[in-house]
């Protein structure tokens, strides 16, 4: 019998190291070419590794938890097929080279690990932050009857439990209830938390608050959605549509910025990130090129990618390369947010709650729909008053919806 070592295997363009979220498999585990035997975090996706070839897993290496290099040893797999020269490990390895010509002899090996077929059953699906929560409520995952998509093991699924384990059990003492609990901060979490310190400290923001009358917009909408088995269409995709037109003005505001290297990259293509709040946290799935598509399209692809990122299903192309990104609590209330942006980009565009409120208007006290817009732009690519043009621009095409359908628009 081989032994082979897999090494952490090139998981995304320009990606050098990626976090262990969790093992999928145990030494003594049986495993066959293209089962799962890990999840790992980048920076943007959590990515499956699966087993390049057939045998029993001898040895793991590295903590969930832990920041693994790509190209390291990533785990071994005890086989009778046939090894790469490069990768075959000495059948009867010495831990270090000994001085004497007589090799060392083989240590007695240990009583097998039950071996666990990877056919044995279906392994629950759930996102890493819902393990993380059932792991530390103690609760097996195989136990619990999804209710996401397909089964998937969601945190509401953890609440119903932890809510009857909560009435079960007595209540705390009041020094107890005094003490905190203090949890790692891992997986996607802690990428956040790197990725918008980073944002937020390197980043001198701008954040340009504006009202919308949306009046005229609504009533459209309400109009679109009742044709006959017609796209049900949000705000996002008539926001989407301006953001493309505004941009053609000012196309340094639909562009990466790299500092390192001081340069500005402008690009033709408005791919739009879509920030989406999903069990794993914050994520921003994108829809690429969203100059070429319509409302219905718009509409459709918006709810494919952020219905694939709440999921899990989301997969690193559809994560990254966003040119501009449209954040969305409107539906959650809110008059005010100040967005941060998602670097490289240099703008972010807040949508907030849409209320009634009186405007004077032609003489009169009149309700209209209005919602305020809140916008961040990156300080030191975006001028002040730049922001403001391009957030009037946007203005003006969202209160005055038939200019989204002029071709010289």
């Amino acid at each position: 019998m081989s032994s082979f070592t897999m090494k952490l295997p090139d998981v995304g363009e320009g990606v050098a190291e990626a976090e262990l979220v969790e093992w999928l498999v145990a030494v003594g585990d049986e495993v066959t070419p293209d089962s799962p035997v890990a999840e790992v975090l980048t920076d943007k996706a959590t990515v499956e590794i699966s087993a390049p070839m057939s045998g029993t897993v001898a040895a793991l290496h590295g903590e969930p938890g832990e920041i693994l290099a790509v190209g390291s040893d990533f785990l071994e797999i005890a086989t009778d097929g046939a090894v790469p020269p490069e990768e075959a490990a000495d059948d009867d390895p010495a831990p270090e080279p000994a001085p004497a010509p007589t090799p060392a002899p083989e240590p007695a090996a240990p009583p097998p690990a039950p071996a666990r077929s990877a056919e044995a059953g279906r392994r629950p699906t759930a996102a890493p932050a819902v393990r993380a929560r059932a792991k530390d409520l103690g609760v097996d995952l195989a136990d619990v009857d999804g209710s996401g998509p397909e089964g998937r093991v969601v945190h509401a699924d953890l609440d119903r439990i932890a809510g009857r384990s909560a009435r079960a059990a007595p209540r705390p003492t009041a020094a107890a209830s005094g003490a905190g609990t203090a949890q790692p901060v891992r997986g996607v979490r802690r990428r956040i938390a790197e990725r918008l310190t980073s944002a937020w400290t390197e980043i001198p923001h701008i954040t340009y608050v504006d009202a919308v009358d949306v009046t005229e917009l609504e009533r459209l909408r309400g109009e679109l959605n009742g044709r006959d088995g017609a796209t049900r269409l949000t705000l996002l995709p008539f926001l989407a549509t301006a953001i493309v037109v505004a941009v053609r003005d000012q196309p340094n505001i639909n562009a990466h910025y790299d500092h390192a290297a001081e340069t500005l990259t402008t690009f033709d293509a408005v791919h739009v990130g879509v920030a989406t709040q999903t069990d794993d946290g914050l994520r921003v799935p994108v829809v690429r090129h969203a100059e070429a598509l319509g409302l219905d399209d718009l509409s459709d692809e918006i709810g494919r990618v952020t219905g694939a990122a709440r999921d899990g299903r989301a997969t690193r192309d559809e994560l990254t390369g966003s040119t501009i990104t449209i954040t969305s609590l409107g539906a959650l209330g809110g008059l005010v947010t100040t967005p941060i942006l998602n670097p490289p980009e240099v703008a972010i565009i807040g949508v907030n709650k849409i209320e009634v409120r009186p405007v004077w208007q032609d003489g009169a006290w009149l309700p209209r729909s209005m919602m305020n817009l809140s916008s961040s732009f990156d300080h030191r690519m975006v001028d002040g008053w730049d922001a403001a043009v391009f957030v009037q621009r946007i203005k003006t095409l969202l209160e005055t919806p038939a200019l989204l359908f002029v071709d010289d628009r």
